[in-house]
């Protein structure tokens, strides 16, 4: 008898596999409940998960839809978890010192046109830009960097052609930004020369931009975008663009934003009285 019990116990600890509890995971049901948390031990049937929301919990596996690792930006630095976050890395117009993860993308449609998004290796993303008629297309390329817990900073270019109907048409922008904050909280000040060139002629600009957002609910974010050209000597203009704008997230992978924008030429502000849209959407 000690000898089965003995030989019993035995094949239930095999059977029980350890797991990593460094790493954090998503675990989706059938009905939709989300669990996230360190997997202490599976077996043929379950999961024994710890979760922050409800401690210790087991998950059978006929039960569970999917099961991932969790994202770096989805967990903040109190371990809290936060789906959709991926987006933070955009405002309306520019972008942040923020990453996405690698093979991670998303694309955000846009009444002018669509604007890829691929995280091809750590803190390292391009992307794709262009109108429904793919005039001009502008290629993105950015690398990131985290200073500190809360503040990254981004360097990368813009590259452009005026692709079929103006190939001599061209344009590059590199430019820095500079991110206080996280994913949920942040503001970024960002700077760069734009350059552009058709026939034999050649230009360019220092450009800056002031942008933020804060996360004020689960699913609204307040989201503020600017583009600015000054006014300098040897210029005889200056433009000012900004874009207020509210983004909802309609789904764990998936916001809608929209605002209204205001332009201010040589100190003149006029509002846009055209509405900006976005749609952005997990790839």
């Amino acid at each position: 008898m000690v000898l089965l019990t003995h030989l019993f116990v035995t094949k239930q600890t095999a059977a029980q596999e350890k797991t990593d509890t460094s790493i954090t995971y998503v675990v989706t049901k059938n009905d939709g409940t989300v669990f996230v948390g360190k997997i202490l031990s599976k077996d043929a049937r379950e999961y024994l998960m710890d979760t922050k929301s409800v401690g210790q919990v087991s998950v059978p596996k006929h039960d569970v839809r999917t099961i991932r690792q969790a994202y770096k930006w989805e967990i903040d630095a109190k371990g809290d978890y936060h789906p959709g976050d991926m987006f933070a890395t955009r405002y309306f117009i520019t972008t942040n010192g923020l990453s996405i993860e690698k093979g991670e993308s998303y694309v955000i449609w846009g009444l002018l046109g669509p604007d890829f998004q691929f995280g091809v290796a750590d803190n390292f993303t391009i992307g794709l830009m262009t109108t429904w008629y793919a005039v001009p297309i502008i290629g993105t390329a950015k690398y990131s960097f985290d200073l500190g817990e809360n503040t990254h900073l981004g360097v990368g270019t813009l590259l452009g052609t005026g692709s079929w109907a103006i190939p001599q048409f061209g344009l590059a922008l590199p430019f820095a930004s500079f991110t206080y904050g996280d994913r949920r909280y942040n503001a970024t000040v960002s700077a760069g020369y734009g350059a552009a060139w058709a026939n034999g002629w050649s230009g360019g600009r220092f450009m800056y931009s002031v942008a933020g957002m804060a996360k004020v609910s689960k699913k609204l974010s307040l989201v503020f975008d600017s583009f600015i050209l000054p006014q300098m000597p040897g210029n005889d203009f200056g433009i000012s663009f900004i874009v207020p704008s509210l983004r909802i997230e309609t789904r764990p992978n998936a916001a809608f934003q929209f605002g209204f924008a205001g332009i201010s030429v040589n100190g003149e502000f006029a509002p846009v009285s055209i509405p900006f849209v976005q749609w952005f959407r997990k790839l």
